[in-house]
């Protein structure tokens, strides 16, 4: 599973999501950058940003 937390690139957010496939959790990051912060243009330097910190982490079933 890959995981992705928001408070580590938006201090004070606690979303966060995870999905077996890194393009989902990319695009689940971005639709909540675009709507819980306001974020309209999405710049490859936001990507980097995301990417960077999505983790592997263990599946807890």
């Amino acid at each position: 599973m890959k995981t992705f937390h928001c408070g580590e690139l938006v201090p004070g957010c606690d979303w966060h999501t995870r999905h077996e496939e890194e393009a989902e959790v990319m695009r689940r990051a971005v639709a909540h950058m675009r709507e819980t912060h306001g974020e309209t243009v999405i710049r490859e330097t936001m990507i980097e940003a995301i990417r960077s910190r999505i983790t592997d982490s263990k599946d807890a079933a």
